[in-house]
């Protein structure tokens, strides 16, 4: 028998712990048993707890339906966002694209973030986005993959930073043509308790809104969630 801790083979009986034999590593001081139980939850419990989540429901309030820690569920978010992208190649090129942000916040309400999202006018789906203020060096990672598309017409707001990346003759300035991208930031709003305009579920770091963000996407496109794996 070896010390988990050390790999010490130095180890003594050191009494039971309920009901199962408990050893001690004399080289570590090292405490532990021959086996442990299988704990932990279902896969079936993780996806309908996650199903629950982006389906707008939050963490506490996940908490005090399925008995399960708030904690516990975080956990879960992170373990699938770090591995999902951020968004899915679009199956055919866009010819229009529309781009848009939407506002949040992180912490605070005076700390406001803004998601860009860019969409195709003819299909569903979020195709790229990123998160930051409202400033020209955050749109500029976003605009590298939308500039990729060639689209023949970019929409947009009359936002000042779009010009500047936007070539002349390119864009177009109206809301009135915006209904897809307006469209799909709605769902993310009506999806996510933490987007909703009035709601105590709030967003306490930009990482953990973005693994939101990425497992939303893949709810959207796929009507499934990804099963957590431990870290």
């Amino acid at each position: 028998m070896e010390c988990p801790e050390c790999q010490s083979t130095h180890i003594r009986k050191n009494g039971k712990k309920k009901g199962k034999q408990n050893h001690i590593c004399v080289d570590c001081g090292r405490q532990f048993i021959d086996h442990y139980s299988q704990l932990g939850y279902s896969n079936a419990f993780k996806r309908e707890c996650l199903k629950m989540y982006v389906n707008g429901m939050g963490f506490r309030a996940i908490e005090r339906v399925k008995g399960v820690h708030h904690t516990t569920v975080i956990t879960w978010v992170k373990q699938v966002g770090a591995l999902l992208p951020d968004a899915y190649e679009p199956e055919e090129m866009p010819q229009v694209g529309e781009l848009d942000e939407l506002q949040t916040f992180v912490g605070a309400k005076k700390n406001k973030v803004w998601l860009w999202t860019a969409v195709d006018h003819f299909q569903p789906g979020i195709l790229a986005w990123t998160i930051g203020d409202r400033s020209a060096e955050t749109f500029k990672p976003l605009w590298a993959i939308v500039s990729l598309w060639r689209c023949f017409f970019y929409v947009t707001d009359g936002w000042k930073v779009y010009p500047i990346f936007v070539p002349d003759g390119d864009q177009i300035v109206s809301k009135t043509y915006m209904t897809r991208v307006e469209g799909e930031n709605t769902r993310l709003r009506h999806y996510l308790a933490r987007l909703h305009r009035k709601t105590l579920c709030y967003s306490k770091s930009v990482e953990m809104l973005e693994h939101s963000i990425r497992l939303l996407i893949h709810y959207l496109k796929f009507w499934d969630v990804p099963i957590p794996r431990p870290s």
